[in-house]
């Protein structure tokens, strides 16, 4: 198979994946605050990540992948001011910040589970590790950081080529670090924040610079240290960490470590998701959720094949009629190969396959049933293999498996292999959702599923009675209230859903 590019973002180039350690591939991906519930945009970097983890396993390396959530120390503005975002929103609800931090994470876990992400080796808690950050602190306190009243600072003169990862210096002119009083240089971030005198946070600790809580940047470094060791192979996240975050973790890291290390071999970064109508901020209120565009009728992982459309290094513009035409192709794919398992049953069912390829539709890999390659799928199938070794190029990959779906007259078993094959990079669930599956009723609907198949048998007996006008007024009736009619198709009907 083709070998393994990715873009690492600290050196703007395409690279060679070579391990660290050979035959395994240690990921950590910065995971979400736990102060509100994630728009679709920040599930893009999600999916991206958990592709980047299936690729890994498809290349046949032993993956460690960790997830962090953070439940405390991330401030309204990522260049260190403001509030923590977590005492804020649990002072606007009052309640129990462990409790936002509860609800909230449970939120996250289900939009992971319904966009099909893997679960990863490890979910790394913030609080969990703040003894281990106190000490990670202290080791690099002496001869990189210095005190003001406010906590600990770090000083990003002290290490090599700070903000090297960061576009801040260059034309892009993407950095924004804002001056802050009291700092000796403008970049310079908390590792301590020490509570105000007069304060009291929910969430704070003891440690030799006051009562206080860690800095957002230290939390990431002690985790992927503790979890992965370091140097590791791949740091993942949005492009908005791009700036400030990740160069803070390179400094520390290269400050602990005592080398100019970054401490992942690779940075990786998904880019925006854009949305028009300002929907996608947490501050509009009804903002763009994963569960919004299931109460919208809409299967998530329409969402999942609407991110892997585009490349995770480009721009994607949400919108509305976007998912829909994403929602239909997924569609297609799933009747495409829900018509090759049903042929490959009727097949088992008059003997027609040998027994060794009678296994579980959602059992298949090219592994147990041999000769794909060899088939008329070859071509195909290398192409899918060198688009997602090109730096996961999934659009590409997609149309491929597309293409195999649709061959004539070749070996179903071989085909039902290499989709399995296939899917288990894309996630998308293809051997396993029915048709059925993704006819998800919408909120706003004002009829029930038993009242939509009550009218479609009562317009049976009017149609088997020549009762056509009868017929046509259920249809219409069903039509007024956001229902397809189907004359034909064996599912009958669908909501008509209205973008």
């Amino acid at each position: 198979m083709s070998e393994l590019k990715l873009f690492n973002s600290l050196t703007r180039q395409l690279e060679t994946f070579t391990p660290v350690h050979e035959g395994e591939a240690r990921v950590y991906t910065c995971g979400p605050t736990v102060y509100n519930y994630p728009h679709i945009g920040n599930m893009r970097a999600y999916v991206f990540a958990d592709t980047l983890g299936r690729v890994l396993s498809y290349k046949g390396y032993r993956l460690t992948h960790v997830i962090n959530i953070t439940d405390v120390g991330h401030l309204t503005d990522d260049a260190d001011a403001g509030e923590d975002k977590m005492e804020k929103m649990a002072a606007e609800k009052a309640q129990s910040i462990w409790d936002i931090a509860k609800h909230y994470t449970q939120a996250y876990w289900d939009d992971i589970k319904a966009l099909s992400i893997r679960q990863p080796a490890h979910w790394s808690i913030a609080t969990d590790y703040v003894p281990a950050m106190i000490d990670y602190a202290k080791s690099i306190a002496e001869k990189h950081c210095y005190k003001l009243e406010s906590g600990l600072y770090f000083d990003t003169s002290t290490v090599a080529n700070y903000g090297a990862l960061a576009r801040a210096k260059t034309e892009e002119g993407e950095g924004r670090i804002d001056e802050v009083e009291g700092k000796r240089h403008a970049a310079d971030f908390a590792i301590w924040r020490k509570t105000p005198a007069g304060e009291t946070r929910q969430m704070e600790w003891d440690s030799p610079w006051g009562k206080g809580a860690p800095g957002w940047h230290l939390e990431c470094s002690v985790m992927s240290k503790a979890l992965l060791g370091m140097p590791f192979d791949i740091h993942t996240g949005g492009i908005d960490h791009r700036e400030i975050h990740h160069p803070n973790e390179i400094a520390q890291n290269q400050a602990h470590e005592g080398c100019a290390d970054s401490g992942a071999r690779i940075w990786m970064h998904n880019n925006f998701l854009i949305e028009r109508s300002g929907k996608m901020s947490k501050s509009s209120g009804e903002f763009l959720r994963v569960q919004l565009l299931i109460d919208k009728g809409f299967h998530p992982l329409a969402y999942r094949l609407m991110c892997l459309q585009a490349h995770y290094r480009s721009e994607l513009e949400f919108s509305w009629e976007g998912l829909q035409a994403a929602f239909v192709r997924l569609k297609r794919m799933v009747m495409g190969v829900s018509t090759l398992r049903t042929r490959h049953a009727e097949l088992v069912s008059a003997s027609i396959v040998p027994n060794e390829q009678t296994v579980e539709a959602d059992k298949w890999t090219l592994k147990q049933v041999q000769g794909a390659f060899s088939s008329p799928m070859a071509g195909t199938l290398k192409d899918f293999a060198a688009a997602i070794a090109d730096d996961l190029n999934t659009a590409i990959a997609i149309t491929a498996l597309e293409d195999i779906v649709g061959l004539k007259k070749i070996d179903v078993a071989h085909q039902l292999a290499a989709l399995a094959d296939m899917d288990a990079v894309l996630g998308l669930n293809l051997l396993t959702l029915t048709r059925q599956d993704l006819r998800i009723r919408p909120k706003a609907a004002i009829i029930t599923e038993a009242e939509i198949e009550a009218a479609l048998t009562a317009r049976k007996e009017a149609r088997a009675a020549k009762d056509f006008a009868k017929s046509d007024a259920i249809r219409d009736d069903l039509i007024a209230k956001g229902v397809e009619v189907m004359d034909g198709d064996p599912l009958g009907w669908d909501w008509n859903l209205d973008v």
